[in-house]
């Protein structure tokens, strides 16, 4: 019916519309940076102040507050929005660990604490007992799991370093450790690789950017790539079947859901956090939806954003809503739209509470 279509598609694109060539200031000089689409589309927007139903924030960090104001600050911001409890990945041992206890030791019941590993002498021989050790102090020290234990390619996170350590999680050094936390019933959790964006170029073809280039990975020769760290996770669940983990951000594997389903299918041992993965899962609402209502017994709720009333309701618009077409480029830094999951009332209680619950295996907390 338009058989010009594609070529004057085209030369639009190209500037050079019927009306005459695009001032240089639209094209040319928006740079992508800059570049914060508003939605113009007269359509429904929801506003939801509170979660459905009281949450349990699965995926948090100690770092979000530095002092005992903002760790009441905090606390009234999850009243407001029915934030009942926080996990709080500290990745820390030692001194630094009971620093970051006594800082939240005001709200016992809203705060729940996880260590991390002691690697110090990893490359060393005899590796393993005084780690061991410092997980059971840790635990002593109030400590209710591991994490966030993190491999983006280059080996495990050190003191929060990135530099290549040489040392993944199907490592045979770590299995004293692991097997560890089997005995205490801790789980551990996991960060695999990151968003596949972030792995690709950095060029016109990424649709990832800008994030992808704040976040952009730079492999080297001796790095794992994003489905070898898949790998390497499916070798740990094998290797320590009695070790409950959780993959934090659906594994990064949001654009090979599939592949996720495949693994939750297969090890009872592993369950995953949505933390920081919600834009990618809905720019893909219909495919998400499928997924989160089919695997709902598996999935929890969690955040990894700092503490704002924003960002949680934002949280819960795209779980909760049905909304259509909306951004959030200052908050995920990806220049797609997004759309709300509309899950279902089942399926929002089980991953904003009950599934934390039966995986912690935690008495039943008081609704507030």
């Amino acid at each position: 019916m338009f058989p010009r279509a594609p070529a004057l598609l085209r030369l639009i694109c190209l500037g050079l519309s019927p009306l005459g060539p695009a001032p240089a200031e639209e094209l040319d000089h928006l740079l992508l940076k800059d570049y914060s689409p508003v939605s113009l589309y007269r359509i429904p927007a929801t506003t939801i102040d509170r979660a459905a139903y009281p949450v349990i924030d699965i995926h948090s960090h100690s770092f979000f507050a530095k002092t005992r104001e903002e760790v009441r600050a905090w606390v009234a911001a999850m009243d407001r929005v029915g934030i009942e409890r926080t996990i709080l990945l500290t990745q820390a041992t030692g001194a630094e660990f009971d620093r970051i206890a006594a800082l939240y030791a005001e709200f016992p019941e809203r705060f729940e604490l996880w260590c991390g590993f002691d690697y110090r002498g990893f490359d060393q021989p005899g590796y393993g007992p005084a780690a061991v050790a410092e997980l059971e102090r840790c635990v002593r020290r109030g400590a209710k799991g591991v994490g966030e234990v993190s491999d983006k390619g280059d080996g495990l996170m050190i003191e929060g370093r990135s530099t290549p350590s040489n040392l993944h999680l199907d490592d045979p050094r770590l299995d004293p450790l692991l097997e560890k936390c089997a005995e205490l019933n801790l789980p551990v959790n996991f960060h695999v690789a990151d968003p596949i964006w972030m792995y690709q170029k950095m060029d016109r073809h990424n649709e990832g950017m800008p994030n992808a280039a704040i976040w952009r990975r730079n492999p080297t020769k001796d790095s794992v790539d994003p489905s070898g760290l898949i790998d390497q996770l499916e070798r740990t669940l094998q290797r320590h079947p009695r070790t409950p983990f959780i993959a934090c951000h659906l594994a990064n594997l949001d654009y090979d859901l599939a592949r996720l389903g495949r693994l939750l299918d297969h090890y009872p041992n592993l369950q995953c956090d949505i933390s920081s993965r919600y834009a990618e899962t809905s720019t893909i609402p219909r495919v998400a939806a499928a997924f989160f209502e089919k695997y709902r017994d598996r999935l929890m709720y969690g955040t990894d954003m700092e503490f704002t009333l924003d960002m949680y309701r934002t949280t819960f618009r795209i779980l909760e809503s049905t909304d259509d077409h909306f951004y959030g480029v200052e908050q995920f830094c990806y220049l797609w739209p997004l759309s709300g999951l509309g899950l279902s009332q089942e399926t929002l209680r089980r991953i904003y509470r009950e599934n934390a619950l039966n995986f912690l295996g935690r008495r039943r907390l008081p609704a507030r």
